[in-house]
């Protein structure tokens, strides 16, 4: 009730403002938003989707300590985690394998991202950021497969040549320290600039120590998630340990190293050579809710961690204006490595099992924009060529004993190739309107072979798959009057299944495992969205309201299956019940989205968002959730930025998750949650920013005041507690 009172008191203040029409030289306007995917226009106004920016200035500001946090302190987006070193972005109902994550403009997604929660976003290091679109609603006919829900496009900070007015040594040190979790970070960025070339040279290095969640009552729940216990391997024995602080999540902590350096070349010819080249790392990562898992003997765990995650990104692109019919070039040929591993052991057992999955992604895209006096046409081709090594073992901690384990996925040859070519128009047809429409075709080849299958006998031995995909948009931005947008769009999304849907073995937890389906198809959507922007004359306040429906085809669930007619098998020594991931026929996400911003008096600007999501699967005998879908959320803040520096107090808000709207042993993660579901919360905050030096910042903030003790939904791990950080940036 107090979020509805908010919103009224800013629409009602906005309602005011727009009654001014004169505007002074020394008051601040609402930043306009450039965007920087190289397929769109960079005016947002002008396109027919909701689009959320994050700029530079912001990222800095708001100094959280990974790109998961960013993403989920803006309040446009929910984010799931797992354990400490993780973060799952979730965009209007959709998660993981159904949003496409870019770097740079190379996809993320690959053949095994999984359709659960991921932390891939993590290795994106937020240092390295100048700016991150997020592209709501079905954004297949830009971007290719995946985005069903959303894109979120993560762009780099570029080297920068002295023809951009830059000086020929420049760079950025920063140190930051959080007590929450004992957090020490440090990072260095290095441009070297010439007339016609440069350098860029970043690192940062993050420890994070055991994650500490509030310790105050939650005033919508009771007391939860306190870590009583741990376990410890003591003399070759495991032993449950008493746990002298039971707010502090043990073994949560972990380490993590990012490198970027990049190269740029401008020919005397006007062409432009960029080399670009990423390395992120880390420690073993404790899967902290798989160690929480009760059992019998206590805990049911006593290990289970993902090894070091290894992501290397190098791109080379090559530029030219005005080269194929008149068109701006874009060439990139990019490689992706990326290793992510599973170790888990039961608690007694000394076999850690351990399974490593190895990605090789190679790719090219052309990328062709035309401007014409009042349009754009954009229009390109992109290949994707992906290969996995599937292997698995177990060792004895105490004899050193090595045996071969069944592997997560298929252990022979696994690939898939995609190739597609796009085209978008935007037009600015008359003075009140602006047009866009586009579309995508493709083919995608998906060959998996199982080479050993003594562990698990299936009734196939490979699995190919050829599919056709296709999509398209159509939208239009009518102004009716100067401070009046108004926006539709409908566009179809679709996604291709990959190894992890396809075939996969995997033991999801409380007696459950997920076998392979050789039988899925592809996921599609189709959206429409509405909306309205109001805007004053004076720039100085701005409210974006944006409504969508979207209808999801064929959609992947899993869910009770029969193997070999059983519907129960025995699995790692017991009895399991089978899960499948199938296409359930329909299901519907729907629900809008409201973002106000403004200014109440010079320097001091509001902003508030809302979001509300609702997701069912249909079927002719009744409705029942889909998962994924996040209750109620969002932002309210104030902030006063002055020559001298900034401060901004925000609250974070969630409604409650009931335990009638979770999808049950999907991935809610019900049993991560109190008895009736997920309690509603919300979190005060203070961050503030001030500079010292001419080129020295100073940041202090202090995050969940109240020390509120919370879990977000569907997430294993609970919230920060109350958090007080520290920062020094410096700019030479």
């Amino acid at each position: 009730m107090r979020i509805l009172f908010f919103f009224a008191f800013l629409f009602i203040g906005t309602i005011s403002f727009s009654q001014t029409k004169k505007d002074t030289t020394n008051v601040n306007h609402l930043e306009e938003v450039v965007l920087s995917s190289i397929r769109v226009p960079k005016n947002k106004e002008v396109l027919p989707t909701q689009i959320e920016t994050i700029n530079l200035k912001q990222i800095e500001f708001q100094n959280f300590q990974n790109t998961a946090d960013l993403l989920s302190n803006s309040g446009t987006l929910a984010v799931q985690k797992s354990q400490q070193g993780g973060g799952s972005p979730t965009i209007r109902g959709f998660e993981a394998s159904r949003v496409l994550l870019l770097v740079d403009g190379i996809r993320m997604n690959n053949l095994i991202f999984r359709s659960g929660h991921l932390q891939n976003v993590i290795t994106v290091d937020e240092n390295l950021l100048e700016n991150v679109d997020v592209f709501y609603g079905p954004t297949s006919t830009l971007f290719g497969s995946d985005a069903l829900g959303g894109t979120i496009n993560m762009t780099t900070k570029r080297a920068k040549i002295l023809s951009e007015k830059t000086p020929i040594i420049s760079g950025t040190v920063s140190t930051r320290y959080s007590s929450v979790n004992e957090e020490k970070s440090g990072h260095f960025d290095f441009n070297y600039a010439k007339e016609n070339w440069a350098s860029l040279t970043s690192f940062s290095y993050n420890d994070f120590g055991d994650l500490r969640m509030g310790e105050k009552k939650n005033h919508n729940g009771d007391f939860f998630g306190e870590r009583p216990f741990y376990v410890e391997t003591i003399n070759e024995t495991d032993v449950l340990v008493e746990n002298s602080d039971k707010y502090t999540q043990k073994q949560s902590g972990f380490k993590q190293y990012n490198f970027m350096q990049k190269f740029a070349y401008k020919s005397q010819k006007g062409f432009e050579h960029d080399l670009n080249f990423q390395f992120s790392n880390s420690t073993d990562i404790p899967r902290y809710d798989r160690l929480t898992d009760a059992s019998t003997s206590g805990l049911k765990n006593a290990e289970w961690f993902y090894g070091p995650q290894k992501r290397l990104l190098a791109i080379y692109s090559l530029t030219k204006q005005k080269v194929f019919l008149n068109s701006d070039l874009k060439v990139d040929f990019a490689y992706q490595n990326i290793e992510e591993s599973r170790h888990n052991r039961r608690f007694g057992n000394y076999n850690l099992q351990n399974r490593t999955e190895k990605v090789n992604m190679y790719s090219i895209s052309v990328d062709l924009h035309k401007e014409f006096s009042k349009s754009d046409l954009f229009y390109g081709v992109e290949s994707y060529l992906e290969n996995l090594n599937s292997s698995a073992f177990s060792n004895n901690i105490n004899t050193g004993e090595i045996k071969k384990i069944d592997t997560r996925y298929p252990n022979g040859k696994n690939n898939m190739l995609r190739n597609d070519l796009y085209v978008s128009y935007n037009s600015k047809f008359s003075k009140k309107n602006n047009f866009n429409i586009g579309a995508r075709a493709g083919y995608t080849i998906l060959n998996s072979t199982i080479s050993d299958d003594s562990f698990f006998p299936l009734p196939f031995n490979d699995i190919n798959q050829k599919n056709f995909t296709y999509s398209g948009t159509v939208g239009l931005v009518h102004k009716p009057s100067k401070n009046i947008d108004l926006k539709t769009n409908i566009s179809t999304g679709f996604r291709v299944p990959n190894i992890d849907d396809l075939a996969k073995i995997f033991e999801s937890g409380g007696g459950f495992v997920i076998v392979p389906n050789a039988d899925l198809k592809p996921e599609k959507t189709i959206t429409t969205d509405l909306g309205m922007v109001i805007k004053s004359n004076n720039k100085r306040f701005q409210i974006e309201n944006t409504y969508y429906f979207t209808r999801f085809i064929d959609a992947i669930v899993t869910d009770d299956y029969l193997y070999n007619n059983q519907s129960t098998i025995i699995y790692n020594g017991s009895e399991s019940q089978v899960l499948a991931n199938q296409n359930k026929g329909r299901a519907f996400v729907t629900g809008f989205s409201t973002n106000i911003k403004g200014y109440l008096v010079s320097s001091l600007q509001y902003l508030a968002n809302f979001n509300y999501t609702l997701g069912r699967i249909t079927s002719e005998e009744n409705r029942t959730p889909l998962d994924h879908i996040p209750p109620y959320y969002g932002k309210l803040g104030l902030n006063y930025t002055k020559k001298w520096g900034t401060i901004e107090a925000y609250v974070l808000y969630n409604g409650k998750k009931p335990i009638e709207d979770y999808f049950l042993n999907g991935e809610d993660n019900e049993q991560y949650a109190p008895k009736g579901g997920m309690p509603a919360w919300e979190t005060y905050n203070l961050k503030t920013a001030f500079t010292i030096l001419p080129k020295a910042t100073l940041f202090v903030g202090i995050e969940n005041i109240l020390d509120t003790q919370y879990r977000v939904f569907a997430s294993g791990i609970n919230a920060p507690g109350r958090n007080i950080y520290g920062g020094l940036k410096y700019d030479f």
